[in-house]
């Protein structure tokens, strides 16, 4: 095994200032994706909207990553990563601006193609970045060096849900669903006015950001690897790495990883609500929460308090996604990555079981340590599908890209089965967390078949 060193240096050469650049783009739409999960929530208030619609926001959002995945690949391939990383942060940066005109609009729709812009925007992200990431240094350590760039991408979630939390949810109307059902159309106009100002505020802050970030990388001297072939042959391309079974299996597991990350992420709201608001009272932990956010946790449990509480269980939950990716990433200097997968995915459903079946506190706490499991699933998935693909990478990329569709097909369909209310006698929200339970099957699969055929 090579040091550490060896990691983002090839042919003598290093690459840590456009390690470090890229690595921040990370988190940067890791930031986006989990400022966005818990505005499902915040919608479905706002506009009165039931679970279901509001899942639109997901639509939208990662509608946007499959869409614009192969479009991006063959920008790549045309012209170069660094242009495809600009591009991703131009779009990405419009769309986060758009929120101050959807608000003045002040219709659902205006915020979805905001949404769909900013998405469009992190597709060319990911889809420059990661195989970039892959060619800053040996083929051997490359999955490791996407490993230790993807550990920053929830540090970017972390902030995102801290300012989901504290910055939006916390300063929305305290006004519960059911008491914004009772408004009449001028105070509910009122209400919904106010609330969207709130909203849009950190989406206005991060969009400049971005565009500090866009010139900076602009101004950089960036390394031109994977960038000496510019010639798209998109048909003859597609059909080549689809015909490679360990990379169409790849795909298929990451839309699956991606449903599941979202599934989880998304409706521990919902989840820590419901359970919250059952039981009425706060623990210790939650009035430790309570202090640091400023939240009365003397009364009775009300909407708001549980809906703030559960992000911060979900923060808990990143934390511990973080810690676990960093654990992962040096597990590997021993572990094969396949095979490691396949582990952690097995946990994962382990604990997918204990929030299924447990109606109380520990159902919650086995969701946040389903976090955990899922901590190197994306870029090992990434890695291993990309290996030895070469130059095919860039499309090879978009293919896994596009898989990120799962996180805009699977949540709508828990949340179909979460507005059933009840399901064969349990809440409808841990019943839904068999949906999850399945993806970490096929992603078990996946990481075991592929230890045992190709020892990765």
């Amino acid at each position: 095994m090579k040091s550490d060193n060896s990691l983002i240096k090839k042919d003598g050469v290093s690459f840590l200032i456009p390690f470090i650049l890229v690595t921040f783009c990370f988190a940067l739409w890791g930031f986006a994706n989990d400022i966005t999960n818990p505005m499902v929530k915040a919608f479905s208030k706002i506009f009165r909207m039931n679970v279901t619609e509001g899942t639109l926001v997901q639509v939208a959002f990662y509608g946007g990553y499959f869409c614009m995945a192969f479009p991006a690949a063959v920008f790549i391939r045309k012209f170069s990563y660094k242009a495809g990383v600009l591009m991703g942060l131009g779009l990405y940066a419009t769309g986060a601006l758009l929120f101050f005109p959807a608000k003045a609009i002040g219709v659902y729709g205006c915020f979805l193609i905001a949404y769909f812009i900013m998405t469009c925007g992190l597709s060319f992200l990911e889809t420059s970045c990661n195989p970039y990431i892959l060619t800053m240094g040996p083929e051997e350590t490359a999955t490791r060096r996407l490993n230790l760039a993807q550990c920053f991408n929830p540090c970017g979630s972390i902030i995102g849900m801290f300012v989901a939390m504290n910055f939006i949810q916390a300063k929305l109307n305290p006004l519960s669903s059911e008491e914004r059902a009772l408004l009449n159309d001028n105070e509910f106009e009122a209400l919904k006015d106010s609330d969207l100002s709130v909203l849009i505020s950190p989406y206005l802050a991060i969009g400049i950001v971005i565009v500090v970030m866009f010139l900076i990388i602009l101004f950089a001297k960036m390394p031109k690897n994977g960038d000496q072939s510019h010639d798209v042959h998109f048909i003859a391309t597609i059909k080549r790495i689809f015909a490679i079974k360990f990379y169409r299996e790849g795909v298929i597991a990451q839309f699956f990883y991606v449903g599941a990350q979202i599934m989880c992420w998304t409706f521990i709201i919902q989840y820590g609500t419901r359970l919250l608001l059952a039981e009425g009272n706060y623990t210790a932990l939650e009035r430790g929460i309570g202090s640091i956010l400023g939240i009365d946790t003397s009364g009775p449990m009300t909407e708001r308090n549980a809906e703030v509480l559960s992000q911060g269980y979900n923060i808990m939950a990143m934390l511990f996604f973080i810690c676990s990716r960093f654990i992962a990433t040096y597990l590997m200097k021993w572990l094969k990555p396949a095979k490691l997968l396949a582990i952690f995915a097995v946990l994962g459903m382990i604990f997918t079981l204990g929030v299924i079946l447990f109606q109380n506190r520990l159902g919650l706490y086995s969701l946040v340590c389903v976090s955990g499991c899922m901590s190197l699933m994306f870029p090992t998935i990434y890695g291993i599908a990309l290996d030895g693909l070469g130059d095919d990478a860039k499309f090879g990329a978009a293919g896994l890209i596009m898989a990120i569709l799962g996180g805009s097909v699977l949540p709508p369909i828990q949340a179909l089965i979460i507005d059933q209310g009840t399901v064969v006698g349990m809440p409808a929200v841990n019943a839904s967390f068999i949906l999850p339970f399945i993806c970490f099957i096929i992603i078990a699969f996946y990481g075991w078949r592929t230890y045992k055929v190709r020892g990765l």
